[in-house]
């Protein structure tokens, strides 16, 4: 799946089909690749090809010789024919994208078209189908399969353990007290396995129907749900949403009003928050006119925590596709720090793993360069690096897990360590 600097061309035909009640039976059980909220989304059938960038794929090992998966994806759509009479989010000619953090990582970047897509948007449903000639549209199987049975991870201590976490907060914040850098958000992880064989879909179900309000997504191994919006572009209008600043819910109603109110009035949150929201609209600008976000973040209601969160929009000022602005974006305040390559420095020195995926871009993006992209938290990746078949795994099918929390002047370990805690439980709850 090496990127090639004139792809062929497809054929691609979407046609609207009776209503689909459940996208998620139709991905496949062991690699599903889909795309979610509220019950609607669109999960891809099948692989046709499309964009790979890292030290496996790259000549010589050097990811910066190959050519941006922006790049790529605006040749692919150039050449491609699309029969798309419904244009709505996600019919068309479509890739979901899953991008490494750090462009440094031996993990690999990976744009993955489909030989079909089914999705379903405001009541609508519909099936589209994508080859390299006309005459193989109809070779994608398009049918749902039933449910394998439930299954469980097992999950324990990764490469950074608690009081490996503590100390690596301890060191940031002297880092931070000595003027090196503002902010910066460490990660730990957790490592396990999954029985071979596991009907992957079940995990995507769970981190669905818990988290209805987030983006759920399976993107070659990297399943997870995020409520970060990193952004969207639809027909001109860019809109993505800054979380930055957290706290747990309460155990009762005046607990958790009380936590939605400390949060709120925190000023370590709120300085956390300020570095994410400045972070955005300073990369987003050059694209975006009649740029706006609220002067104060509202407090965001998740089913385990409160986040500090701030919605931002504008006009697109140029031809830049989603992709183009993922570019720009990514890494944000909310998962590097500031500036940001002072902190991406402190992150490669006190991070004893690769991130990979995590706290990398997520989504996917269509022929007119539209998409939606979140940040990939609350999330694992199934299977190793460079990926393999699920199906080649015999026994157990190895599973990473992260998150990160953000520190500044004022962090606690105690209290970064907590919010890591919190921040993994739909996860692991889910692979539970």
């Amino acid at each position: 799946m090496t990127p090639s600097r004139r792809p062929p061309a497809l054929v691609v035909e979407t046609r609207e089909i009776e209503h689909v009640d459940d996208l998620l039976a139709y991905a496949s059980p062991g690699e599903p690749l889909a795309w979610l909220r509220r019950g609607d989304g669109i999960v891809g059938i099948g692989q046709l090809g499309g964009y790979e960038r890292g030290p496996h794929s790259a000549p010589g090992g050097d990811p910066a010789a190959l050519p941006s998966a922006a790049e790529t994806w605006r040749q692919i759509a150039a050449t491609a024919e699309i029969d798309d009479p419904l244009g709505l989010p996600g019919t068309g000619l479509v890739a979901f994208g899953a991008l490494v953090f750090d462009e440094r990582s031996s993990a690999t970047s990976r744009l993955v078209i489909p030989q079909a897509v089914i999705g379903r948007h405001r009541g609508r449903s519909w099936v589209t189908r994508i080859a390299r000639v006309a005459a193989d549209l109809g070779d994608a199987v398009v049918e749902p399969a039933p449910y394998g049975p439930y299954w469980s991870a097992t999950l324990g201590p990764g490469t950074l353990n608690p009081a490996g976490y503590q100390a690596a907060v301890r060191e940031a914040v002297d880092a931070i007290v000595r003027g090196e850098l503002e902010k910066v958000v460490l990660a730990r992880d957790l490592v396990g396995t999954i029985p071979a064989g596991a009907d992957v879909r079940r995990l995507v179900r769970a981190l669905a129907d818990d988290y209805p309000d987030t983006w759920t997504f399976a993107v070659d191994g990297l399943i997870g749900a995020s409520p970060e919006t990193l952004v969207t572009a639809s027909r001109g209008v860019v809109t993505a949403r800054v979380l930055a600043g957290t706290i747990p819910r309460g155990t009762d109603a005046h607990d958790d009003t009380e936590a939605s109110t400390s949060l709120a009035h925190s000023a370590k949150d709120l300085d956390e928050h300020r570095f994410a929201v400045q972070s955005v609209l300073a990369k987003l600008g050059p694209h975006v006119r009649h740029l706006r976000a609220d002067p104060e973040p509202f407090t965001l209601k998740l089913p385990n925590l409160w986040h500090l969160a701030t919605d931002v929009a504008g006009d697109l000022a140029d031809h830049a596709s989603a992709l183009d602005l993922v570019a720009e974006l990514h890494p944000t305040a909310a998962v590097a720090g500031t500036p940001t390559d002072a902190a991406l420095e402190l992150i490669r020195r006190l991070e004893p793993f690769d991130r990979g995926r995590y706290a990398g871009p997520v989504g996917w993006i269509d022929g007119d360069g539209n998409g939606e992209w979140a940040i990939a938290l609350r999330c694992a990746q199934i299977g190793g690096e460079p990926p393999r078949n699920v199906a080649e795994y015999s026994a157990t099918i190895p599973v990473v897990a992260h998150a990160g929390a953000g520190i500044v002047a004022q962090s606690n370990p105690d209290k970064e360590l907590l919010e890591t805690r919190v921040k993994f439980r739909p996860i692991v709850d889910a692979l539970a």
